[in-house]
């Protein structure tokens, strides 16, 4: 498989540019120029594969299918049952749940700025691409049932063709005689996953667009202690996007369980370790965005950790393990305990509370198009 290396630049700051290399597999990546992403100047336009090049007819396809449940194998239940737009494309559960009910064993994730971001899961570094993670979803089966696709594909396939609109809609995206298939459904869907770009929060109108007046004098001091070296949530949380996925396959083991004295997750739920077998893996997962946090709870892989208070104060210990009295050996070496007042803690929950992007969660270009 080759190998290709493509570059783009953020402004963290906004006097600073930072320039850094994001390792691509398995297909080349470039700029969209013709496609207006309509992004602010601070923020670079993402990247998309060459083979999937960015379109308002793809966006459109992709929107329709992302909310149609006649996409799954049984004909109800859409992308959007878990991926809800006022809940930044989470869903409130702390576990994801499949078509027949069955509980996953991790939450779904907020679908914003997965553009940007170099491996898409929880914990799997081999899933880089939004074209082939939209087939997870479709057809995963491990662990547990999610769309059932697998074994009713042929229904699926033949619902969008004998429909009267998604034919035409397949034309304009991919062209005349273009074939209505999962390969162009999850280009599709990719297209319009990438447009899912929040950037439009108290915090971005005060920190990039230089709006003193956007964030309260609680916000800023809880900015400062978010990006002090005090907290260290910046380490991981890095600016813009508010995660160091962006940065390439990175994985952090926050200590939330150990097991087995050892520093071991809960059996079939031990991140990384999964796919590398590597023992100083075990509970290692990508760290999430935390843009729109505060409407995402519950928190962590799991969905184990209930409030932004309780999060707080686990990492204030040091880990939830360590707050019970049993520290990981595991641990990241960025996590390290600190001390705050109730005052300070409460600025920083203020802080979080500023990342929430209204524009985007109530942004009609995103909502369902069956209304």
């Amino acid at each position: 498989m080759d190998y290709f290396i493509a570059f783009y630049s953020l402004q963290l700051k906004k006097t600073n540019l930072i320039l850094f290399f994001v390792l691509l597999t398995g297909c080349s990546f470039a700029f969209s120029k013709e496609y207006d992403w309509s992004l602010p100047k601070w923020l670079s336009p993402p990247l998309a594969p060459l083979e999937n090049p960015m379109s308002d007819e793809k966006v459109a396809l992709g929107k329709r299918l992302f909310y149609d449940a006649n996409l799954s194998g049984l004909g109800y239940m859409s992308c959007s049952s878990c991926h809800i737009l006022d809940k930044s494309f989470t869903d409130e559960r702390g576990k994801a749940v499949g078509i027949k009910g069955d509980i996953h064993l991790r939450g779904s994730m907020p679908l914003i700025n997965l553009a940007y971001l170099s491996t898409l899961n929880w914990a799997d570094p081999h899933t880089t691409q939004l074209e082939q993670q939209a087939l997870i979803p479709l057809f995963g089966h491990n662990p547990i049932i999610e769309m059932a696709v697998k074994g009713h594909e042929e229904n699926v396939l033949l619902f969008l063709q004998r429909d009267p609109i998604y034919p035409n809609m397949f034309k304009k995206a991919f062209g005349e005689n273009s074939d209505i298939d999962f390969s162009n459904i999850t280009k599709a869907l990719a297209s319009f996953q990438r447009t899912l770009i929040s950037y439009q929060s108290p915090f971005d109108q005060y920190y990039y667009e230089g709006d003193k007046t956007a964030l309260s004098s609680a916000a800023i001091r809880g900015l400062d202690l978010f990006l002090s070296d005090l907290t260290g949530c910046s380490s991981c949380h890095t600016l813009p996007h508010f995660t160091d996925a962006t940065e390439g396959a990175l994985f952090h083991n926050t200590g939330l369980y150990n097991m087995d004295e050892k520093g071991a997750y809960p059996t079939n739920n031990q991140g990384l370790y999964e796919h590398t077998k590597e023992p100083h893996d075990k509970g290692k997962f990508r760290t999430p965005t935390l843009r729109n946090i505060a409407l995402t709870a519950p928190y962590m892989h799991d969905g184990s950790v209930l409030t932004l208070e309780d999060t707080i104060k686990n990492y204030m210990a040091g880990s939830r393990a360590t707050l019970q009295g049993n520290p990981s050996p595991l641990l990241s070496k960025k996590i390290k305990p600190f001390t705050l007042t109730q005052q300070q803690q409460n600025d920083l929950i203020t802080f979080l509370q500023s990342l929430t992007d209204q524009h985007f969660i109530t942004n009609n270009q995103f909502a369902s198009p069956f209304k």
